[in-house]
């Protein structure tokens, strides 16, 4: 291995068949290059979909009414169905053990006005557990507490949007918004994963909100995350069951499709994390074969190599060459060649990912990488496969007598 001689000759062998060597690694290039850029995409298509849920909590259950469409207890079809406070609290004490942070909503576009500036934006009416759902990062002061839905007070946690459009300049906590006519004070600034227009939201407490709407208990959206511990398929059968049981309690036919809604984010990241693993999957059989291709584009150029040098090796085994000598050289060069046209598609296929960036993220791609540790299995793979390309037509050449060598054409 670290005979200066043969090192010497290797390097020899290789500049005096520069064109064979630059095939033989060409595969090599190729086969890693193609297999890193590929599965860089399919990471960039994984974090894309991950990316498309990162706006609300990603263990959610949205529950909403509407119109019911069919007959039932006496009940006529066309009505429609609405949610209070009662029936929120039916819903998130329904299974204690498998509900966690959760809100109801009720929401109102109002005009809002501060100093010289207004515009209208939804006020929602909501508790704590609207921070965790909607994923919101307080970037000055404070979300609502129990204490203010309790008091009912007048505050209001504004979008990062709200208080560049109204307020401007200078600190916005204390200032006082006026929201159709009633003054709210100002108790904290969020950023929202979801944009500008989630930022553009107003929320206070829906116990003031409910208030200021003459009295009324009404809840548009009961947001319920159900616990991490829960599968997939269990998330659905509790959102299912929620379902089925403010059907029963608010006297709607179980067929009924519109009487009660239920989005529940456990249906949508199943089918997400199918389709990923279906792609995958996929991916990786292309990326496999692509690595095959360059194994036996080795392989076939190796036996062309030893073909071409049997003559040269017949010479070595006349002047007292041993096999495993003349077995070990090519080798050898075969896994230099290897090793060096490995590195340069690894750095290829690395630099080609960095510059794609975000790039292609209107194609669904985003931020495309592959982790050190499966390139470092590729290439270990391809070396691997080159000491074997090598070795077994350098074996059965070893094998011929010296006359039968030279008489090779």
């Amino acid at each position: 291995m670290f005979d200066l001689d043969r090192w010497q000759e290797i390097f020899s062998s290789i500049r005096s068949n520069v064109l064979r060597t630059v095939l033989s690694g060409f595969t090599v290039a190729l086969g890693l290059f193609i297999f890193i850029v590929l599965f860089g995409i399919g990471k960039g298509l994984q974090n894309a979909f991950f990316e498309g849920f990162a706006g609300d909590a990603k263990n959610l259950i949205v529950i909403s009414t509407g119109k019911a469409t069919l007959a039932y207890k006496g009940l006529q079809s066309d009505r429609n169905v609405s949610m209070n406070n009662a029936d929120y609290d039916f819903l998130i004490n329904a299974d204690k053990e498998k509900t966690g942070p959760s809100s109801p909503r009720y929401s109102a576009n109002l005009m809002v006005k501060y100093g010289k500036e207004s515009g209208l934006y939804q006020i929602n009416g909501a508790e704590p557990g609207e921070q965790v759902i909607e994923n919101r990062k307080i970037i000055d002061g404070r979300y609502l507490t129990s204490m203010d839905l309790t008091r009912k007070l007048n505050v209001a946690v504004i979008g990062r949007m709200v208080q560049r459009d109204l307020i401007k300049n200078g600190n916005p906590i204390g200032k006082d918004l006026d929201i159709n006519g009633t003054m709210y004070k100002v108790i904290g600034v969020f950023s929202d994963d979801g944009g500008d227009r989630d930022e553009r939201h107003i929320t206070v407490p829906i116990t003031t909100l409910q208030q200021m709407k003459k009295g009324s208990d009404t809840v548009n959206i009961a947001y319920i995350t159900y616990s991490d511990k829960l599968t997939p398929d269990q998330a659905i059968k509790y959102g299912d069951e929620l379902q089925d049981k403010l059907k029963a309690r608010k006297n709607v036919s179980p067929d009924d499709e519109n009487g009660v809604r239920v989005w529940n984010n456990a249906k949508n990241m199943n089918d997400t994390f199918t389709f990923l693993a279906v792609l995958t999957a996929i991916v990786g059989f292309i990326g496999l074969g692509t690595l095959l291709a360059g194994i036996i584009g080795i392989s076939n150029i190796m036996v062309y190599i030893v073909k071409e040098r049997t003559k040269e090796i017949g010479v070595r085994k006349a002047i007292g060459a041993k096999p495993a000598g003349i077995v070990g050289l090519i080798v050898q060069e075969s896994v230099v060649i290897t090793v060096v046209s490995g590195l340069i598609g690894v750095g290829i296929g690395v630099l080609t990912l960095t510059l794609i960036g975000d790039n292609l993220e209107e194609f669904f791609i985003k931020s495309p990488s592959v982790g050190w540790g499966a390139i470092i299995m590729a290439f270990i793979a391809l070396i691997f496969s080159g000491l074997i390309a090598g070795f077994v037509p350098a074996y059965r050449a070893s094998r011929i007598k010296p006359i039968e060598a030279l008489r090779t054409e």
